[in-house]
């Protein structure tokens, strides 16, 4: 008899089955929060969790314990625990799931490596065969200097913005209701009225962790009683942030195409989609803008079809020319409409808040807040009212202006930089936080020594990579690949009888840089040393 089965016999569980129910049992970490320091209590929490798991101290599959329970053990509002979790959970850090509680990522160490790796592979499972391109800034390293997503948070921090957290501080022991704090429900309402074009009361504003937690609360009331996965369309190329979180669903995800002007509404089915995400503002990565046309044919699809449209309203407000468009909400009908919005304070303030809103038309609201009601508000008192002081000091408005301003002039400097190499062209770009380089030739054909675009793609990212720069490819951004077939059904625009689309519009290869970094020397070094990769590659300077 072997020493494991000795010890089995004599009382002793073998040490993998012994580590499998540890493993189930929650860890009890050493956690301490600092009510007087100036990052929320949420992100504290995160940030202890986070190192946590970057030491080892909870490892892959380990389960966490109860939010209500760590809420009552560190004594704080169960929301900073909520806010937390959903923070790491979006981030790829942990897991959740009805019945089995919060765990570590069990395939955290293969997420780990992928992000550490250089950036060309998604952190994430592929949908439909196809590996999504990063979009979370790897918490555990410096981002580098043209990482997509990474506003610059260094103006943030004003008279006003600490005279908010300061007087917010008087509610940290408090719990928001479920559906967020009145006053900042209205102040959002305000914000939308003033920037977005929407004329909607506070009512319609749900407090959310964000446009994923958003997206996450959307789809579960979507999916209530249907008995069968969602149907969800999606934008190709596309964000693939909220694709993922579509995925966690189970979500049938369906590629529309996309062109230079955004979503083309005349290639919508007629049947089958339950939902569209869609971003009309600023489209990612190519930075359209959806016509007034193809907005209310869009509407009128919906109208038809029973469908509801997501509308991202990412990179809405950080426009370099002219002001910022109206939301597609402001079209919609705010009692039976179909336009859900989200939004985030992550781009225009800091992803430290994890605080952002969901606006919703009255029908579609009785589906949510009873959802919303039985998980719990996920962002804490003193955020809210930390947000709502904010907002109310127009401070909010002024310091999104100083940033338009500043994001501009780092749009100039791209151009400046990167203009003028034969065979890359800088896309135009009217706002956001990132710019577009794409690389002209066949992506199949070419010099027999450098290859087609595709490979020279290949070849910078990996230059690019090597030197922590940050830039992913552009082509990732598409579901397929020119000339590619369909991974399958779910990837293919014809699986819901509109017909594929050409070769002409199935992908484009290049770069997408980000443009937010804080380090304003360091985002120019990093866009020389980019110039001189692409010189050698292209010949030209």
């Amino acid at each position: 008899m072997d020493q494991e089965a000795r010890r089995w016999q004599t009382g002793g569980m073998p040490s993998a089955v012994r580590r499998a129910a540890a493993r189930r049992t929650p860890a009890e970490l050493p956690i301490a929060l600092d009510r007087g320091a100036e990052a929320p209590l949420p992100v504290q929490l995160a940030a202890a969790l986070r190192d946590a798991i970057d030491r080892g101290a909870l490892r892959p599959g380990e389960a966490l314990p109860a939010t209500r329970g760590l809420a009552a053990r560190l004594g704080v509002a169960r929301g900073v625990a909520v806010a937390a979790y959903e923070q790491l959970i979006a981030e790829g850090y942990l897991l959740a799931g009805h019945g089995r509680g919060t765990v570590v990522h069990p395939e955290l160490g293969a997420v780990r490596g992928a992000v550490r790796g250089g950036g060309t592979r998604a952190a994430q499972a592929p949908i439909a065969g196809r590996a999504d391109p990063p979009s979370a800034v790897p918490t555990a390293a410096r981002p580098g200097p043209l990482t997509v997503g990474v506003p610059d948070t260094s103006a943030v921090d004003t008279p006003a913005w600490r005279a908010a957290w300061r007087r917010a501080a008087a509610r940290a022991h408090l719990e928001a209701p479920e559906l967020g704090d009145p006053r900042l429900r209205e102040e959002i309402a305000e914000h939308l009225r003033r920037m977005r074009g929407t004329q909607r009361p506070a009512a319609d504003v749900i407090v959310t962790a964000g446009a994923r937690d958003g997206l996450d609360l959307l789809l579960a009331a979507l999916a209530g009683g249907r008995g069968r996965a969602l149907a969800v369309g999606v934008e190709d190329p596309g964000y693939p942030s909220l694709r993922r979180v579509a995925a966690r669903h189970s979500a049938e995800i369906v590629a529309l195409p996309a062109d230079a002007e955004g979503l083309d509404a005349r290639a919508l089915p007629e049947r089958g989609l339950d939902a569209v995400i869609v971003t009309p503002s600023h489209q990612y990565p190519l930075g359209g803008s959806l016509p007034l046309g193809r907005r209310r044919e869009l509407l009128a699809w919906a109208a038809r079809t029973g469908a509801v449209i997501v509308e991202d309203d990412y990179d809405s407000e950080l426009r370099h020319t002219g002001s910022p468009l109206p939301a597609l909400a402001a079209l919609d009908d705010p009692i039976g409409g179909s336009v859900a919005l989200l939004g985030t304070f992550s781009k225009t303030v800091s992803p430290a808040l994890s605080a952002g809103y969901l606006l919703a038309p009255a029908g579609l609201r009785a589906v949510i807040e009873p959802v919303r009601h039985e998980l719990g508000g996920p962002v804490s008192a003193v955020v809210q009212a930390a947000l709502a002081e904010y907002l109310a000091s127009g401070e909010l408005r002024r310091h999104t202006a100083r940033m338009r301003r500043r994001y501009a002039a780092r749009r100039e400097l791209v151009v400046e930089r990167l203009g003028g190499i034969a065979g890359v062209r800088v896309r135009p770009m009217s706002g956001g936080l990132h710019a577009v380089l794409e690389f002209a030739g066949d992506p199949g054909e070419g010099d027999p020594e450098r290859g087609g675009a595709a490979e020279i793609e290949a070849r910078i990212c990996g230059l690019a990579a090597d030197r922590r720069l940050g830039a992913v490819p552009l082509s990732a951004y598409w579901q397929r690949r020119a000339g590619a077939e369909a991974a399958g059904p779910a990837s293919a625009v014809g699986a819901s009888g509109v017909g594929s689309r050409s070769d002409a519009t199935a992908g484009r290869f290049g770069l997408v840089i980000g443009t937010g970094g804080p380090d304003a020397l360091r985002f120019d070094r990093a866009l020389r040393e980019l110039r001189a990769l692409l010189s050698a590659e292209f010949g030209a300077e």
